[in-house]
């Protein structure tokens, strides 16, 4: 009969995660993190199935084996732990255990006292089977349980005993016929990263902006010597706008103008000049060896230098001349600049993935991350990769990472959100969000919801601001405004980043009513910062990355839980990882006090009713002590906007903090 199915195959595997597009993607994870396997696996009638989890490191010949837990209608789990960088996989095996389907039923038997000796006389042929299927003493044993079971003369009730011994149970378990078993055809990917790909707080400033003495254009040495300044508010990763020559053609001036004059800048991602293209460095910034000083330095602090690449080139850039082919003519002979109408970026050629020669381009291109992998970069924000080729993305970041497991990709890519998740599918480790844009509670409360359903392959990065962003909320200008949104995207997510010194200064002034451009961008001019400032916001983030890396519960996501409350105006919730959970309560009204009463999910806080419970505030260092579910809260936004508490259990029957964990 042609296309006979499979007849000793009676288990069925289905809804297996984590699995992206059927497996044609991978999962992520990081090195020591549980990667929660779940399906369901069920076979036709009432017989028993047992399943099991195997997994691997990709390229290793031996499967890891951990058995699944049954959670009831059919759902299975396990979890291993990836312990290497790089691309692991799983697979899923599931059989019908005859000799748990007979032990159950016999019990049953037992227990009404129908039991013959033709029911031991069936465990007996199981445990002969088990024994042929294994060796040395486990072996003698089984055929000595099976001989004992077959025997009339001894009595009944020591048969079944035995029959339903622990021991016998461990030994068919451990020797089951497996020869029937069904096991997923293609074992599913997950990408291992390491811990930054996931818990991550960035910085992102001009190097240009950073000199000590008004009118020079900063250095990598003038970074350096503020890397203090970065270590001190907490952050782990510095990120640099584009650090290559800019080119002159077409040079944008202040605002975006474009008669720039002869001093001007120039903007940092109008790439190359007759200096050199993406693997230069911008003469005025310093040399090769200065960058290296600075990647070291930091290094020693903790920090890493993530580094802009935007692959796209100036009129002036050597791959004009050079490729031609690598970009757009148009039918009058010139080159197809950048537009985004009504805007025109004159002074930037877009890459033209539809070349004639995309191997060399590719190749090209594969080269300028090379180098500066080279120099010690392991961490690159890409600029607009949705504009880009979605196959050249997944062929740079494999090959890369197949040399270099630890690079981390960041996607700037405010884009539509199928476009967005492709990206993060292709291989970028973590991506720009909506978030700037989500204001309102029910905004947030949904799109935290929409990010949950994709997180088994985006991983989301908050930035309240970003140079090309300031958002209608911060135009206002309040304190108020700045301190929840750095707080939401602090606790929200467990990445987030900051424009500094502007985030922290409280930079609001628009270009002009309506846009989201700074005036008097640092993008196209060279600013002074007064880090002194009595009024930054320093301090405040200081404390706030400290809560984050004091606390686990900040370094995940997917641990979110909202509560209830009876004010719009305040949103609450919690995040909890092991004995540590995180309470965070924000106002969402910029100009006026809000309060509120604050009904929390005990069992989520891992609390009972009525219980006392200390919450220390680990932005200001108060206390206080709540009971229960109902609690008010009153939030003014020129003391506290924004309270991130950290629960403590009450553990004697003392009234004292001390007693308090």
């Amino acid at each position: 009969m042609a296309n006979t199915p499979a007849t000793d195959r009676r288990v069925v595997i289905e809804a297996v995660s984590p699995k992206v597009d059927c497996g044609r993607f991978a999962a992520k994870s990081v090195v020591g993190d549980p990667i929660v396997v779940k399906a369901k696996v069920f076979a036709d009638g009432h017989d028993a199935v047992v399943a099991v989890l195997e997994h691997r490191r990709s390229g290793n010949d031996t499967w890891n084996e951990t058995p699944m837990d049954f959670l009831g209608n059919d759902s299975w789990e396990a979890t291993f732990t990836a312990d290497e960088l790089g691309t692991w996989e799983y697979r899923i095996t599931g059989w019908v255990d005859h000799f748990v389907s007979w032990a159950e039923g016999l019990k049953k038997k037992f227990e009404a006292g129908v039991v013959s000796d033709v029911d031991l006389a069936i465990g007996a042929e199981l445990l002969a089977a088990a024994s042929d299927r294994s060796k040395g003493k486990p072996a003698k044993t089984l055929q000595g349980h099976s001989k004992t079971l077959s025997d009339t003369s001894i009595h009944e009730e020591v048969r079944v005993g035995l029959a339903l011994s622990e021991e016998v149970t461990q030994l068919m378990g451990a020797h089951p016929d497996r020869s029937r078993a069904t096991t997923l055809e293609n074992p599913l990917p997950v990408i291992v990263d390491r811990q930054e790909a996931v818990f991550s707080s960035w910085y992102e400033l001009f190097p240009r902006s950073w000199s000590t003495e008004p009118g020079r254009h900063g250095t990598f040495a003038d970074v350096e010597a503020h890397l203090d300044y970065v270590d001190d508010l907490g952050f782990d990763v510095l990120y640099l706008p584009p650090i290559h020559p800019i080119g002159e053609k077409f040079r944008k001036g202040p605002n975006n103008t474009l008669d720039a004059g002869p001093k001007d800048p120039g903007v940092p991602w109008a790439i190359g000049s007759k200096d050199g293209g993406h693997m230069a460095i911008h003469p005025e910034l310093g040399t090769a060896e200065d960058f290296r000083s600075l990647v070291d330095a930091a290094a020693e602090k903790g920090i890493s230098i993530a580094l802009d690449i935007a692959l796209q080139v100036s009129p002036d850039h050597p791959w004009v001349d050079e490729h031609p082919e690598w970009f757009k003519h148009r039918p009058d002979g010139t080159i197809q600049y950048a537009e985004n109408p009504p805007k025109k970026y004159q002074d930037i050629y877009p890459i033209d993935f539809e070349t004639s020669n995309p191997e060399a381009l590719w190749k090209g291109l594969k080269e300028v991350f090379d180098h500066w992998i080279d120099q010690g970069v392991k961490i690159f924000r890409v600029d607009n990769p949705h504009t880009k080729s979605f196959s050249f993305w997944e062929w740079l970041i494999t090959e890369t990472r197949t040399a270099h497991p630890d690079v981390i990709y960041l996607a700037e890519a405010f884009t539509r959100p199928a476009v967005m998740h492709r990206l993060a599918k292709l291989g970028f480790n973590q991506s720009y969000t909506y978030f700037a844009w989500r204001n309102s509670k029910s905004e947030l409360i949904e799109y935290m919801s929409d990010l949950d359903e994709v997180s088994d392959f985006f991983r989301p990065n908050f930035w309240p601001n970003t140079p090309d962003i300031l958002t209608e909320m911060l135009q206002t200008g309040t304190r108020a405004a700045f301190v929840s949104r750095v707080v939401l995207a602090a606790t929200l997510s467990a990445s987030y980043g900051i424009y500094g010194p502007a985030f922290e200064l409280m930079e609001h002034q628009p270009l002009r009513p309506g846009s989201e451009e700074y005036l008097n961008s640092e993008k196209y001019q060279i600013r002074q910062w007064d880090l002194r400032s009595g009024r930054s916001l320093a301090p405040l983030i200081t404390q706030l990355n400290k809560a984050r890396r004091a606390h686990p519960a900040l370094q995940r996501n997917g641990n979110l839980v909202f509560h209830d409350t009876d004010n719009e105006m305040i949103l609450a919730y919690s995040k909890s990882s092991g004995t540590d959970t995180v309470l965070v309560i924000v106002t969402l009204d910029p100009h006026h006090t809000q309060s509120a009463w604050v009904d929390l999910d005990l069992a989520a806080l891992r609390l009972e009713p009525e219980q006392q419970y200390q919450l220390h505030d680990l932005l200001t260092d108060r206390r206080y002590v709540w009971t229960g579910s109902h609690n008010f809260v009153q939030l003014d936004v020129e003391g506290t906007p924004a309270h991130v508490f950290h629960v403590r259990r009450q553990t004697r029957t003392e009234q004292d903090f001390d007693y308090y964990i």
